[in-house]
Formats: C-alpha cells, structure tokens, sequence
C-alpha cells in the first residue's frame, strides 16, 4: 500500500537548469521551459514537480537548484519553497554540480540523509505510481546503493537513453528492484525496436535516489578535486558571508559534466546500481512533439494551442500553435504543423521534424543572434 505520508529520512532535489533548445523560441535563456505551462493544465512544469515532490520528503525538505537569473520567478511558482532551500547557481555547470552541490549541502545539514533528484521539467500524471516506485528506490538507496527509475518503454524512441536490466536484487521495500548492467546512448531506430522488444531495458529518465554521501563517494572516485570543491562550497553555503566569496572562488572553476558519466555509469560497471522500474506515464517534453502527444493522450483536441486562443483559426488542421504574438494565426488542411509565434521569432517545422529545432538554435548562436536565444 503507498503511504501519504512524507518518507522519513529523505530529501528531493529538483535541478532547474537548462534552456529546452528543441522548445525555441518558446523555451528561452531567461525563460526556460520549466517556467511554461506545456500541458494546457494552467501551472508550470515546475509547479507540477513540486507538487509531485513535495508529498514524498515534505514541503520544507525540497531543495531546489537554479540560475540566479531565474530566482525571481521560481519563487513565484513556489511560494512555499524556504529561502534556505533555494540554491542559486551563477552559471550552469551541468548536472554533477547541481546534484553534486545539493548533496553535499543536505548531507551537512543532516548526515545519512537520502536524496532523490527529479528533474523540474518533466511530466508525469499517475502520481501514485510515480511514489511507489520512488519509495522502492529510497529502500535501495539505504543500502548503499545508488538506484535509479526507469521507465517501461512504451515505443522504440530514440531520443531517449537506455538502462540494460537484469535480473532481481533481493531489497526488502523493493520487489521490483533489479540490478543495472548499463546504460545505453540514445540508439538507432533498430536498436531501439530490439530494446523494447527483449524486455530488458527501460528508459532512462534521469531519476537517482541514494545516499547523499554515496554521491560524493562517486564523485570524488572521479575527481578529488571536484568533490573537495562541492564540500567547500557546502560548508560555506549556510552563511551569508562566507558563501559569496567561496562562490566566485569556486564555482568558475567546476567541471561541466553530466551525472550519468560521472555516477551512474561507473555505479552499474561495478553492480553498484539498481533500476527500479516504473509503470507509470512519463514524458520529459523534449520538443514539440512530445507537446502535441501529451495533448492527445489527454483527450484534448488534435491541435495543441497554447497562449492566446482567439488570435488562432484552424479547421482541419492538427499538430501544435504557440501564438505569444499580436498577429492572428490561420491554419487550413494542415497535418502535424508546428507553429511558435513570439514578439520577436517565429518558428514554422512539423511533428516529425521537432527534433530539428535544436540545430537551428546552433546555427543562431553560430551567427551571434544571441538576443533571440
């Protein structure tokens, strides 16, 4: 039976970086995609993450890490998230710190802690599904091993990383817990349709649960210079005056590297990860067609709208209109449009050419369009 009440002992962390480039021009530097709402549902996706969160570890034990850019507006969205719980990074460093620096802080704060990192930008409906697997990988972090959530495949997508399963790892609280042999780079469309089919590998979502300082044992395997770095960071980070002059000493020189190569890689080539799986819907919006797929799969119409209704006409038409400018937008007998219409950019593709968009936002940085970025 899943418990409401708050899991004893544990932490959520949500990393709110990034800029969402295959979101361009919508998702933007000062307003990442985590600050929209892309479901129609009326709250921003990191509302809904906090609102999935909060529940598990309690609302004064979630730490959320951001740009300070963006401190403003996340406090907006969460009114209830408490100025120590806030951690302002100066300039994105990739996921290592962001975790890396979150657990190294809470493990100060309350030593043996288990920590949970959930990213701010993804969407997941079935809540309790989402808790049951959560407090099965809580069960499997206080071993002593670092777990992971991943999710059953639902199709041979290959925008998405891959974890190998094998077989059960005996964790009481755990039944579903099994052992991670590796994880696999987003694949080609034939290798992705024989993941599904062997049922022996699930997608990743980049959901870790484990000791706080389970995490900075693996980071310092990686580099001691790094973790010494984080735990310098932490001891200063609880007081005011020391924490701006450890910042600008620090944080320019932490490494820009993902999670996954720095902790979990090297967890499951030793069998020291565990994937627990996870049945429940799950999508990290990455383009715009993922938006059009979660507004089908809602029972909303064929044609995404988002922003200001009035100004679009369509008829017979599906896919998915942002309209944030002051022109109205006609759309006739079109199939799997894509629309974004800002003050200032306007993109035009299709469904099945959403992950494209990244390329352009490449090709504008190239050719120093920065403002529009």
């Amino acid at each position: 039976m899943v418990s409401a009440e708050p899991i004893p002992g544990f932490h959520a962390v949500i990393p709110a970086g990034g800029i969402g480039s295959r979101l361009w021009p919508l998702s933007r530097a000062d307003a990442p995609k985590f600050l929209h709402d892309l479901t129609g549902s009326g709250r921003t996706l990191l509302r809904d993450t906090w609102d999935r969160v909060a529940p598990l570890a309690g609302a004064d034990r979630v730490l959320v890490v951001t740009g300070r850019a963006h401190r403003a507006a996340v406090e907006a969205q969460l009114p209830e998230l408490a100025d120590p719980n806030i951690v302002l990074e100066t300039e994105p460093r990739d996921s290592t710190a962001a975790i890396g620096l979150a657990a190294a802080i809470l493990e100060r704060r309350e030593p043996g802690v288990v920590i949970g990192s959930f990213a701010a930008d993804h969407v997941i409906r079935d809540v309790r599904g989402f808790r049951r697997a959560v407090e099965e990988a809580v069960a499997v972090a206080r071993t002593g091993l670092v777990a992971t959530i991943g999710i059953t495949p639902t199709e041979p997508a290959v925008g998405f990383g891959y974890i190998h399963a094998d077989g059960p790892l005996d964790v009481p609280g755990a039944p579903r817990a099994v052992a991670a042999l590796a994880f696999v780079e987003k694949p080609d469309l034939e290798a992705a349709k024989r993941y599904v089919a062997d049922g022996e590998h699930l997608w990743n979502a980049g959901m870790f649960v484990a000791r706080a300082s389970v995490i900075l044992d693996w980071i310092r395997a990686y580099d001691a210079g790094f973790a010494d770095d984080l735990e310098a960071l932490a001891a200063a980070w609880d007081d005011p005056a020391l924490r701006g002059p450890a910042v600008d000493r620090i944080w320019p020189r932490l490494k820009r590297i993902a999670f996954d190569y720095v902790v979990a890689e090297p967890a499951a080539a030793v069998g020291a990860l565990a994937v627990v799986p996870g049945d429940f819907d799950w999508d990290d919006v990455g383009d715009f067609a993922s938006v059009a797929r979660l507004h089908t799969a809602a029972g909303k119409s064929d044609l995404a709208i988002l922003g200001d209704e009035p100004t679009v006409l369509a008829d017979q038409s599906t896919g998915v209109v942002v309209a944030r400018g002051k022109r109205v937008i006609s759309l006739v007998g079109v199939r799997d449009i894509v629309v974004i219409d800002t003050p200032d950019a306007l993109l035009v593709t299709t469904t099945g050419n959403a992950q494209r968009v990244k390329k352009v936002v490449d090709a504008l940085l190239a050719a120093g369009h920065d403002q529009v970025l």
